[in-house]
């Protein structure tokens, strides 16, 4: 992480698991003293245990479903709540998604009930904060080979079965995800919001 930042020329860099209280507070009072004020944030953390992701929805237990909730989506809804009175002009929120949240997605399991809150919770932000200049949006690439990702069984079977189903023939990267969300925070996509954004090659509207 702290080479990505340094090549950005990030000037904030510090700990943050959205578990710990602690560290979300110490983050906002560092960004507050720091800078004033934010434009954008982009939500990109899901975890749930392994053996709940991995044995079946039905199979998933309570404590389990509850963790993987609040990592995956309520921790957007806090993290939602510091960032709105540090944008007083406007501006924008981001939450990371799947095409598994609206379809089965075979071994997504538990997190497609998560994911579906999460964009649930997107919608009703862009409600709530529409009047305040703020525009949500739930981004939901195509599968992307990331650490959260590598714990969902037959992972790269997913992966080819995405590239031979995309309308473009090809998969999408970090960059692509990178380009749309970078998009959305710009005054071009000024009057955009509460809507789920596929970045997936045209996946989802495929059969």
């Amino acid at each position: 992480m702290a080479p990505l930042a340094e090549s950005v020329g990030a000037t904030i860099l510090m700990p943050f698991d959205v578990e710990d209280a602690g560290q979300e507070q110490a983050l906002f009072e560092r960004i507050t003293q720091q800078w004033g004020k934010l434009d954008a944030v982009v939500h990109s953390v899901a975890f749930a245990p392994k053996a709940d992701l991995q044995g079946g929805l039905l199979n998933a237990s309570a404590a389990g479903f509850a963790r993987a909730m609040d990592v995956s989506c309520h921790s957007f809804v806090r993290l939602a709540r510091r960032a709105v009175p540090l944008m007083r002009a406007g501006g924008s929120l981001f939450a990371m998604s799947y095409e598994g949240a609206n379809r089965v997605v075979p071994n997504y399991n538990l997190m497609g009930p998560v994911k579906a809150a999460l964009e649930a919770s997107c919608r009703y932000l862009a409600h709530e904060l529409g009047p305040s200049g703020i525009r949500v949006h739930a981004i939901s690439p195509g599968p992307l080979k990331t650490r959260a990702a590598s714990g969902l069984k037959d992972f790269e079977q997913l992966l080819a079965d995405a590239a031979g189903r995309a309308p473009l023939g090809e998969l999408v990267d970090i960059m692509d995800v990178g380009f749309a969300t970078a998009y959305l925070a710009t005054p071009y996509a000024r009057r955009i919001s509460g809507n789920t954004v596929y970045v997936d090659g045209g996946v989802h509207v495929m059969g």
